[in-house]
């Protein structure tokens, strides 16, 4: 019998999500799915991304996988290209990509494609990350225009500080600025701007196209605001059991380096999760979980294949009780606060040994 720890992938909820991203900002929404979906497996949530316009992600491995499963709609490779042999197999799939430096319309020329090709063009209006400096980007863009291979031209930026209530107002002023004659001259280019923060608090921002994140698998972006408040639903729900429970007495020491010393007498149970199935190692004492349905704590240092947690108000827990360490009822955002992280890490963390279940 394997290990009882399993996570739990919910299709039903990225297909709210993503109903939530296109209500909120009445644009089209590229599901975000880099990284095998934030950790969910790309197969997993397959069928919760039916209604997506498009899916955007970073790996052409990922686009095949895609294409093989039989999403015959939109692909964004949101770091474009990164040879010229890449542009010939993004046209073989169809891809739509990110141009965000002059390196990139060089192997578009050398490419030599036989059928045009929609890309996005990124402007850097304050990341510092990638994309065209605004006194470039007009030169990008006429580059552009004059290839016979390129179709549909969108003007992309991504914001830095989009959860803050300010956080878009100056790069959305150096946006529009340096867009506004570029859509004077060519008014059916479209824009993207707006990542998960901007698509639930900037309208702003919302253009044409969304681009949510984190949102699509039930996270928040915002360190003020839940994800239920955003009206989002967990995608990933980590499951496992107690292995075995101890009674231990005040003043006595849990798990490694005796970091949790009892104030009482206190019922104990040993979960079977640890830092080598995602779970982080760093958790503190208080961190957040739930036994058979009722919210308690983690106790002690997490080891690589256990935790401990405290079962003071569980008279009845007992080896095979149930523990959510996040999920539905307990928030990886929650968790990831207590850990000093964000959800979006603990997503990506989750280990290969873990068994994935469809829900």
């Amino acid at each position: 019998m394997p290990r009882p720890i399993i996570a739990k992938i919910h299709p039903a909820a990225i297909a709210h999500n993503i109903r939530v991203a296109q209500k909120t900002s009445g644009a089209k929404a590229w599901a975000t799915i880099k990284a095998n979906a934030y950790g969910h497996g790309i197969e997993s949530i397959y069928a919760g991304l039916q209604d997506a316009d498009g899916l955007a992600m970073l790996d052409f491995d990922e686009a095949r996988r895609v294409r093989e499963l039989g999403w015959d709609k939109p692909i964004l490779m949101l770091e474009g290209c990164f040879s010229p042999d890449d542009y010939r197999s993004a046209q073989a799939m169809q891809l739509t990509v990110v141009v965000h430096h002059a390196a990139q319309i060089d192997w578009l020329i050398e490419a030599n494609l036989y059928k045009t090709m929609d890309v996005y063009l990124k402007m850097n209006t304050g990341m510092n990350r990638v994309g065209f400096a605004p006194d470039a980007y007009a030169a990008a863009h006429a580059r552009l225009r004059k290839l016979p291979n390129i179709g549909q031209i969108t003007l992309m930026t991504h914001f830095a500080n989009a959860d803050l209530p300010d956080g878009v107002q100056q790069p959305m002023a150096i946006f529009n600025r340096t867009v506004t004659p570029i859509l004077a001259e060519h008014p059916d280019n479209q824009r993207s701007c707006s990542n998960s923060a901007a698509t639930l608090a900037h309208p702003e921002a919302h253009f044409d196209w969304v681009r949510p994140g984190i949102m699509t698998y039930g996270g928040t972006p915002f360190a003020d605001k839940t994800a239920a408040e955003c009206g989002l639903q967990a995608a990933m729900t980590l499951e496992s059991e107690l292995i075995a429970t101890q009674s231990i007495k005040k003043g006595d020491a849990v798990g490694y380096g005796s970091r949790f010393i009892a104030d009482a007498d206190m019922r104990i149970g040993v979960v079977a999760c640890g830092y080598a199935d995602g779970y982080p190692r760093h958790a503190p004492d208080g961190t957040p979980m739930m036994v058979d349905g009722v919210q308690t704590r983690l106790i002690g240092r997490v080891s690589m294949d256990m935790l401990m947690v405290d079962l003071s108000m569980l008279p009845n827990a007992k080896v095979g009780s149930t523990v959510e360490l996040w999920g539905k009822n307990i928030p990886i955002d929650s968790v990831a606060q207590a850990s000093d992280t964000i959800g979006y890490e603990l997503m990506c963390a989750l280990a290969l040994r873990v068994p994935v279940v469809i829900d």
